[in-house]
């Protein structure tokens, strides 16, 4: 990646400092969560809803307002990851739940973060403890009234704890 932002030629390029490259990573992180929840919801295919979000999300302007850059290649990892290994994903966030709470009852958005957080806890790149807090920031976005962001606190340490022992 250059110092600045990878974008069309239409779109000023911004310089690439600390502080925007931590922004696009977790701009990242929540639009895996939206992509895995999209997919899930209108039975997509992982091709078709990567390109829309590359497409359409990163970065775009609309009347609304402006979506947020993202680092694509942190954005194909996470959502290819858990796509690839959704079973093992899927089993350990089951292990980290209530047994009367098995994965397939849980809310879709957040199982659709379980997957994704479990996706970049597997990767390894992240330290399991930023993992962690950058998603519990994006079920803050998705809750933020509510407990979810406490209770995917607790499901990603027992994660992290089991996907990255060594790192406690």
């Amino acid at each position: 990646m250059t110092d600045e932002t990878p974008q069309d030629t239409d779109r000023p390029k911004r310089k690439m400092t600390p502080e925007l490259k931590r922004r696009m990573k977790s701009a990242s992180r929540l639009y895996a969560v939206q992509a895995l929840f999209q997919m899930e919801a209108a039975g997509q295919g992982y091709d078709r809803v990567r390109k829309e979000f590359e497409d359409h999300r990163f970065g775009a302007e609309y009347e609304e307002g402006e979506f947020e850059e993202g680092n694509v290649d942190l954005f194909r990892a996470i959502l290819g990851e858990a796509v690839d290994r959704q079973a093992k994903i899927d089993q350990m966030t089951d292990r980290a739940l209530v047994a009367k709470w098995p994965i397939a009852r849980i809310d879709p958005t957040l199982r659709a973060l379980f997957r994704a957080a479990g996706a970049e806890l597997v990767l390894g790149d992240t330290p399991p403890k930023v993992v962690i807090v950058e998603f519990v920031e994006v079920a803050k976005a998705f809750f933020p009234e509510g407990h979810e962001p406490k209770f995917t606190n607790a499901v990603l340490d027992h994660m992290a704890r089991e996907a990255r022992p060594e790192a406690f």
